[in-house]
């Protein structure tokens, strides 16, 4: 299948192709999804080896799950956000903590749009800020913050993904953002959000 085609075709279609077969829908799925739940790891963990590593194997399990994917059940990325999500949460509760600190050298850089240096190293410290702030906040807080924040998902879907009523997700959310606030309200001047 030409590769302009394969970037209009669907999730669902791609792994189908996939489980078929056909090599070049496993890498145009590979290119759409990765860096979505890479991101959306690394937000959670705090580290960006162990979202490589998350990323992988939850890609791996899609592809095992390809071949009995029953279509139309669930979509494809809200099925890849509840296993990383789960991996992700095995890893938090190995490792013995809840959230991780990300430190300004660790934290992602946004893409560069062409700022100066000056505001790319603003956007830096925002950003380090939200991470440490998202990292503080109890882990099926953030998981709900990020995705719906962050990630862009609904209501529903983050629904789908944690396992939870919709209710619950605005519970979640809601309580979230009122701690990121809080967390960072203090920090407005030195973030250069001050008047």
């Amino acid at each position: 299948m030409p590769r302009d085609t394969m970037s209009a075709t669907s999730d669902e279609a791609l792994l189908a192709l996939y489980a078929r077969g056909e090599p070049a829908a496993a890498r145009a799925l590979t290119q759409r999804l990765v860096p979505r739940v890479m991101a959306y790891a690394a937000r959670l963990l705090g580290d960006r080896a162990e979202a490589e590593d998350v990323a992988q194997e939850a890609m791996l399990r899609l592809w095992r799950a390809a071949p009995g994917w029953r279509a139309g059940e669930a979509k494809i990325s809200t099925w890849l956000y509840r296993v990383v999500t789960n991996l992700a949460t095995d890893r938090l509760r190995r490792r013995g903590r809840r959230g991780a600190h990300v430190g300004l050298d660790e934290a992602a850089e946004p893409p560069d749009p062409g700022p100066d240096a000056v505001a790319q190293l603003a956007e830096g410290d925002r950003m380090a800020a939200l991470n440490g702030a998202l990292a503080a906040l109890p882990d099926r807080q953030r998981e709900a913050v990020v995705l719906r924040h962050l990630e862009g998902l609904s209501n529903p879907e983050i629904a789908e993904v944690m396992g939870i009523g919709v209710e619950a997700v605005e519970s979640l959310t809601a309580r979230g953002k009122r701690a990121l606030m809080a967390s960072l309200s203090g920090r407005r001047d030195d973030l250069g959000y001050g008047e």
